[in-house]
């Protein structure tokens, strides 16, 4: 019976999520009221996740609070009409100064601008203010660089999950050209049978911006394209793209990667281990093995050096070493 009176009592004083959040946050009932009218069409309307939508929520109910600090009383409609860009910056850098990191200052800018673009979409507030505030820079993030052991397990023949051999020939295939040749998913797929006319030893990749780079082809990769091509039962002209879907249209992006959600599961690796991981696997191996980064910038295709260097997680001194050992006037 103790137990019982305890467990309801604490029932009592923790009401579940919504309504407590209600009774935190600080606001004029009207401005109250157009905010539950707002994530009430996130959920219902836009089908926001439950967790978009509580973040929402409580980045919301933070803004408000801290406004009520800001203007000394509730703010109402009128006060959300009159913010300006250095109100919404305040408020970021208060949450800075509380320990946010970027990414959710970020999300939590995003919420406002939303709930300011519902008030300006029935006539209640002006939206402008929001858009004139930069998103804090985000942290690059990166995929997880595969072991070598499991990127050769990915790309093997025997390791697809297709039941069609030629679709496991396919799959094998692209997947080898993006650890072995390092290419970009979208780059893999944009191949013709022209580019593998001929002893191949070599590929002209044309990547981001239209720039051209030569990579060259490992064996393991020609091998692996030629048994796709004799297995596949569809015509494919010289300047059409060589990979093709079930249905014989150019083969998608999407389909590759469900192919490798299949092979996470089945092989049991992370959840980092994606088409993209498996180019920052050929990147990172590269590295390990002695390459130079001046060379892998190049087979990668980026623009800068230093998009490279922390594409490979290599730290300043490393770099400067390598300017030592490379520079001609170092």
């Amino acid at each position: 019976m103790l137990r019982a009176w305890i467990s309801e009592l604490t029932a009592l004083m923790n009401p579940p999520g919504p309504m407590m959040n209600e009774l935190l946050a600080i606001g004029h009932p009207e401005v109250m009221a157009e905010r539950r009218r707002w994530l009430a069409s996130l959920a219902e309307e836009r089908r926001l996740s439950e967790k978009t939508v509580d973040a929402y929520e409580r980045d919301t109910r933070q803004f408000l609070t801290f406004l009520t600090g800001h203007l000394a009383g509730p703010p109402r409609l009128s006060d959300i009409r009159a913010l300006r860009p250095a109100d919404l910056r305040g408020f970021l850098a208060q949450r800075r100064k509380g320990g946010a990191g970027a990414r959710t200052l970020g999300r939590g800018l995003a919420g406002l601008r939303s709930f300011l673009r519902y008030l300006e979409r029935n006539g209640l507030a002006n939206a402008a203010g929001a858009g004139a505030v930069r998103s804090p820079k985000q942290p690059k993030s990166l995929p997880k660089a595969l072991t070598d052991r499991e990127a050769l397990k990915v790309v093997t023949a025997d390791a697809q999950l297709a039941e069609e051999p030629w679709i496991a020939a396919r799959n094998a295939a692209v997947l080898t050209l993006l650890y072995g040749c390092g290419l970009r998913i979208a780059e893999a797929l944009d191949l013709t049978p022209a580019d593998f006319s001929g002893p191949v030893t070599s590929l002209r990749v044309t990547g981001k911006g239209g720039k051209t780079r030569i990579v060259p082809m490992i064996a393991a990769a020609a091998e692996a394209v030629e048994t796709y091509r004799k297995l596949c039962p569809y015509h494919i002209e010289p300047e059409e793209p060589i990979f093709r879907g079930a249905r014989g249209a150019k083969l998608q992006p999407a389909i590759i990667q469900r192919e490798m959600q299949k092979l996470r599961a089945a092989l049991g690796l992370p959840d980092s281990a994606t088409p993209h991981a498996l180019r920052h696997s050929f990147a990172t191996h590269l590295l390990a093995g002695g390459g130079d980064l001046r060379t892998i910038q190049e087979l990668l295709g980026h623009a800068s050096l230093s998009t490279t260097q922390v594409y490979t997680g290599v730290d300043s001194a490393r770099l400067l070493e390598i300017y030592d050992r490379a520079h001609p006037r170092a």
